[in-house]
C-alpha cells in the first residue's frame, strides 16, 4: 500500500500519512524503527505494511515492503 507522508515528528519518530483515497492514518515509533529510514518528509511518497488496521511498517516508495508486513508468508515460508 502506497501513501504520501503527512506529517513526521523527529522527536517521536511517528507521524502521519494521507493514503491515496484521502483517509488519514497514524504511525508509531515502531512502525517507523521497523524500516531502514532515518527521517521523513512531508509529501513523500511511502510504502507501508499493515498489521489489521495499524501501520506497521513505513519506508521510502523506491524501497519494498518485506513480506513479513505485507500480509503473506515470507518467502520460502509455505502454509
Amino acid at each position: 500500500m502506497q501513501g504520501t507522508v503527512r506529517s513526521f515528528d523527529e522527536a517521536t519518530r511517528s507521524g502521519t500519512v494521507f493514503l491515496d483515497d484521502g483517509t488519514v492514518l497514524e504511525f508509531g515509533t515502531s512502525a517507523f524503527d521497523a524500516g531502514p529510514l532515518r527521517l521523513l518528509r512531508t509529501g513523500q511518497r511511502v510504502n507501508i505494511g499493515m498489521s489489521g488496521d495499524e501501520i506497521a511498517y513505513i519506508t521510502l516508495s523506491t524501497f519494498p515492503v518485506p513480506d513479513a508486513f505485507r500480509g503473506r508468508p515470507p518467502a520460502g515460508d509455505s502454509e
